[in-house]
């Protein structure tokens, strides 16, 4: 897990994210919180808890970006759940003790990434000898007279040396890319098994891919390829053999605990009390079933049990049919951190156009240069831009910086249709968007409200 400062975290996020400066803060405050509390002596670390965040705003105001962009910087296993997808234990649905397998899942394939890296090399240095073996067999039995003469012996050695030498050589060069080798792999072909729930499957205490593994014999098929894609197979083969599988699932399982980080977004669709009937009846199971996870217990997976205990909880949602006060009072206790995100304005917009990294105006000039045809925006366009997403968003609903990808791509779309044929015809390979061209493009739809509804 990186070391960051809180101020060197919200200058990251800034790189990213436009405004919003009270949820960065609070994001980086956790997250120095986590790296605090591996400092502190261990009687007192078990001690101290996490504190969760709720985030509260409209929808496109960067609360899904912020969590996701925070988990890239500590390097630390991230899932983002949607509250809505999960049903009360009971119902048909996947139970929220799935968010935790499936973030141990995720931290298991990052660590073992990381060791296929710290192996690489090795494994390399393996497959090419697997691959010289297949090229220039081995002298494993000698004939009679070699047996009697240790001179002769020795010379077949030598050459057979030599000669496994030049081929190294020539395999490096790539002048054997169009050898064809045999090789020997492995395959298994399971039964295919189908479960109708998903829910608390884990719970059989028994993986049954491996129960399987272990009744059906593996398989070895000969298949006939070329030397590159020979190489990569005895690569991963190679990699796959070397990495510790045993001290894979411990860093992994360590690390989900440590310093996990779920994103449970669309929180206010479970917020509400009901009556115990209607369509909306598990909505406080919801809550209910979340509460034991985000507090601290202990779930059973594939690759042992995982404590919750100090895993980060970030909520959100947009609430504006309800408010955080209608979630369960406990689950509310849960969540201390509550920081507002505000709407999006034209000014944010400007902004959102001009400075991130992955801007929308710099992944558009991007894709066109791939045509060989130069976009450039200049600033009255951006401001236009940003004026009629302001505009669209007053007079029907607010969906934040989401509206800047409806308006480019309506701009956008005759020069992105026509590129191809305009470099072939020899036309301008510079197209200049201005504040004309986009009132062009708009002005009519902006003014039949009707129209904009189902357009922009």
């Amino acid at each position: 897990m990186k070391t960051f400062t809180p101020r060197e975290i919200v200058s990251e996020l800034d790189k990213y994210i436009i405004g919003q400066k009270e949820a960065k803060r609070a994001v980086a405050i956790a997250l120095r919180n986590r790296w605090r509390r591996q400092q502190v002596a261990p009687e007192l670390r078990d001690e101290i808890a996490p504190k969760n965040i709720i985030m509260i705003g409209p929808t496109g105001v960067g609360k899904t970006e912020i969590s996701r962009r925070l988990a890239k910087l500590a390097q630390a296993p991230f899932i983002k759940v949607e509250a809505s997808k999960f049903t009360e234990v009971g119902y048909v649905g996947r139970d929220v003790e799935s968010i935790i397998r499936d973030i141990t899942d995720l931290a298991v394939k990052m660590a073992k990434d990381e060791e296929r890296v710290k192996v690489q090399e090795k494994a390399q240095e393996m497959a090419e000898e697997r691959l010289l073996d297949l090229l220039l067999p081995p002298v494993t039995s000698v004939g009679f007279a070699a047996q009697q003469d240790p001179q002769r012996l020795m010379q077949e050695r030598e050459l057979q040396k030599s000669t496994r030498e030049k081929l190294r050589a020539l395999l490096r060069e790539g002048k054997l890319d169009d050898r064809v080798v045999e090789i020997e792999t492995t395959e298994q072909k399971l039964p295919v098994v189908e479960i109708f729930s998903t829910a608390g499957i884990e719970e059989m205490d028994l993986n049954i891919k491996d129960m399987f593994a272990n009744i059906f014999p593996k398989k070895t098929k000969r298949r006939s390829v070329k030397v590159p894609e020979a190489v990569k197979i005895l690569n991963q083969e190679e990699a796959q053999r070397l990495i510790d599988m045993d001290k894979v699932v411990k860093q992994a399982i360590e690390r989900v605990e440590q310093s996990g980080i779920v994103f449970i977004d669309e929180i206010d669709k479970i917020a509400g009390r009901e009556s115990g009937h209607g369509p909306d009846v598990s909505r406080e199971g919801v809550q209910r079933d979340l509460l034991p996870i985000v507090e601290g217990s202990t779930v059973n997976t594939k690759y042992g049990m995982i404590k919750t205990d100090h895993i980060l909880f970030i909520a959100s949602g947009a609430f504006h049919v309800s408010k955080p006060s209608d979630l369960i009072p406990e689950f509310q206790g849960r969540f201390p951190i509550r920081v507002e995100l505000k709407s999006l304005g034209k000014e944010d917009f400007i902004r959102i156009l001009k400075e991130p990294e992955n801007a929308l105006t710099k992944q558009y000039v991007a894709l066109m240069e791939t045509e060989s045809i130069k976009l450039n925006f200049t600033d009255d366009s951006i401001a236009e831009i940003s004026e009629m997403a302001t505009i669209v968003n007053d007079r029907m609903e607010n969906i934040g910086a989401r509206r800047l990808h409806t308006i480019m791509e309506r701009i956008l779309d005759e020069i992105s249709f026509n590129a191809p044929d305009m470099v072939a015809a020899g036309e301008a390979k510079e197209i200049v968007i201005d504040a004309k061209h986009v009132r062009e493009k708009l002005s009519d739809i902006i003014k039949d409200e009707d129209l904009s509804k189902y357009i922009l």
